[in-house]
């Protein structure tokens, strides 16, 4: 008996956690670069990209090679038991590309979470201090500290009671509603005044362009203004660049084009063209503030994937993909506001790269989730993979491989279009 999507929909019903989501019910067969087949053959163009995870694409051939190299060496020793030259490699490389004129030194681990978590760790060391700043909208993840962190209480932590203490929030700027940079300035000064002195804030983490809060990218004005406030407190600045690093943005971090370097920076996703890996790279003596045995785990910079994003960094290069996302970011874009210009619904066109979102309002200025949940499903229905994101689910955004062809990004752009047009009447 063949498998479908619906069979296998209901055993993953009665196997798995439902907690656990799934945006689309689909179960892929295989993957190449921007395009994914089900088990039941049928075709799609990949705008998701594993949740920016895929920037170089499904099994890029230099990042498979590379994986394939190492697993006839060795798979896993763990790095803190018998030590690996991959994991310095990549730190090494790492400590280049993070910005900061400064010297720098790198973690490994294994998510995007256990980065924040460590991150927040390392600053509390470097410190002394426990308190944490982080801002409306904010993803950090669905570990403890992370969803103490987080912007938004559903789905995430929702019926699960209150998260670690110590963490305050900020308003992140957002002129499209109503949020200036001033405003969101004042918003941190509000905190010092009304729950936490500067002395017990040790860290203030923010991301330079929203990921699952709808992809509003933070001025270089604005971060400048962050990075004095926390240079005249001795607050360490954290950037999540777990979803905007790796090249997405057009710059392989996105704070390369902010103006200011943070202390400490966080990454994952992306960073190793989908193999896990994460972690933070930052300001030496604050990465050294933790004693050995403080930090690490078990799978933490596991050699495999110390390859994989090893060549990720080699495909950058060659193929030339910081200017190639800069190139299909415009594109996008270009598209989005031809698009928007036809349909009023569509209240703004954002992105940084081709970090790219559109954001859908109702005829009332309401934000509409329901609209964006009707292209994201129609969409699929005729072959392209969406995601929707936003703290009120009304934000559609765009994660293509930066390897995907011309013809491919055209081909799903047309679908968008085809899907506002038949949705104009809902």
């Amino acid at each position: 008996m063949s498998k479908t999507n619906d069979s296998l929909m209901q055993r993953r019903h009665a196997a798995v956690a439902r907690g656990v989501s799934q945006i689309h019910p689909i179960f892929v067969q295989r993957a190449e670069n921007a395009t994914v087949w089900d088990v039941e053959g049928r075709q799609y163009i990949d705008f998701a990209g594993g949740i920016a995870v895929l920037n170089t694409g499904h099994r890029h051939p230099k990042v498979m090679e590379a994986v394939k190299r190492q697993m006839e060496q060795f798979t896993h020793t763990c790095f803190q038991v018998l030590a690996y030259e991959p994991y310095v490699e990549l730190c090494e490389k790492l400590n280049t590309l993070v910005p900061g004129d400064f010297a720098k030194k790198t973690l490994l681990v294994t998510t995007g979470s256990e980065a924040l978590e460590n991150a927040v760790k390392i600053a509390r060391a470097a410190t002394g201090r426990a308190g944490v700043i982080a801002f409306t909208g904010g993803y950090h993840g669905r570990t403890m500290m992370t969803l103490s962190m987080n912007g938004k209480v559903s789905p995430y932590s929702a019926g699960m009671g209150l998260m670690p203490g110590g963490v305050y929030r900020a308003q992140f700027p957002c002129p499209l509603h109503g949020v200036s940079d001033d405003d969101a300035i004042a918003s941190i000064e509000r905190i010092f005044k009304n729950d936490a002195e500067p002395r017990d804030i040790a860290a203030i983490v923010i991301e330079p362009v929203q990921g699952e809060g709808g992809f509003y990218v933070a001025s270089p004005a604005f971060m400048k203004k962050l990075r004095e406030l926390c240079d005249l407190h001795g607050i360490v600045l954290v950037a999540d660049e777990v979803q905007s690093g790796a090249g997405r943005t057009g710059t392989f971090f996105a704070m390369e084009q902010m103006g200011v370097a943070p202390d400490l920076t966080t990454f994952a996703k992306s960073i190793a063209g989908g193999f896990p890996v994460a972690g933070v790279c930052g300001r030496a003596e604050m990465m050294d503030a933790i004693a050995p045995g403080g930090l690490g785990g078990t799978y933490a910079g596991n050699p495999l994937a110390c390859a994989a994003a090893l060549a990720v960094i080699e495909v950058f290069e060659e193929e030339n993909l910081l200017a190639r996302s800069s190139t299909l970011g415009e594109m996008i874009m270009g598209r989005l506001r031809d698009i928007a210009a036809q349909d009023k619904r569509i209240g703004d066109v954002r992105g940084l790269g081709a970090m790219v979102a559109c954001e859908l309002f109702t005829a009332e200025c309401r934000p509409d989730a329901e609209l964006a949940a009707k292209v994201v499903a129609l969409a699929r229905d005729k072959g392209l993979i969406l995601l929707s994101c936003g703290q009120y689910g009304n934000v559609i955004r765009i994660l293509v491989p930066l390897t995907a062809s011309d013809m491919e990004v055209q081909a799903g752009m047309d679908i968008i279009a085809a899907c506002f047009a038949e949705l104009a009447g809902s």
